[in-house]
């Protein structure tokens, strides 16, 4: 079956390729506001579900991958910052902190109507940081289109005390443990 990752996410695309398995990426182009009493996981877990039916449509007979993820530290949500400023504001919020980062992964089967789901936290917890160290690391990576304005596939690693999860993948965007074995669930040889 042809595999559709339904995703803009530069990161995304090269988590998915260490499979070394032909893929196709599709925007999936949905509203993606939360719901009003909705918790961040339930956020999570229904984008990525809305973000492989939206590509389901363009892809009849494939396996489509969808995945969202939302950062959250008690009530406070952080997305996408899209601006320096934001950046800042939202590195210096979480400073000395503990986030929590839910990433949700869908693999839809569009021949069956299957839908596989999972849910995966990661805690990271933030050393407390100095506004210098904030403005040089976001002058250095501008990290403009990742919730919570660190990448820890990157310099943001630097930033962090600790964290733990089940897949340091799902922190980037895409838990590769849990996909691959919905991968195999569908009859795809991993490795």
């Amino acid at each position: 079956m042809q595999l559709v990752l339904a995703s803009s996410s530069a990161y995304r695309r090269q988590l998915l390729e260490r499979f070394g398995i032909p893929f196709e990426v599709a925007r999936p182009d949905i509203d993606e506001t939360e719901l009003a009493d909705e918790t961040p996981q339930q956020t999570a877990e229904r984008l990525a579900l809305a973000k492989a039916h939206a590509v389901a449509r363009r892809f009849p007979g494939a396996l489509i991958i969808g995945s969202d993820q939302v950062a959250h530290m008690g009530q406070r949500r952080y997305g996408k910052p899209g601006s320096v400023a934001r950046a800042i504001a939202q590195l210096s919020e979480m400073s000395g902190k503990t986030v929590i980062f839910h990433t949700a992964l869908c693999l839809l089967n569009t021949v069956t109507g299957i839908a596989q789901q999972r849910a995966i936290p990661t805690e990271v917890r933030f050393r407390t940081l100095s506004v210098e160290e904030i403005e040089r690391y976001v002058a250095r990576e501008l990290p403009l289109d990742c919730a919570g304005s660190a990448k820890a596939e990157g310099l943001g690693i630097t930033l962090l005390d600790a964290l733990s999860g089940d897949d340091p993948n799902a922190l980037i965007g895409l838990p590769l443990i849990a996909l691959a074995g919905m991968l195999r669930n569908e009859g795809i040889a991993l490795p």
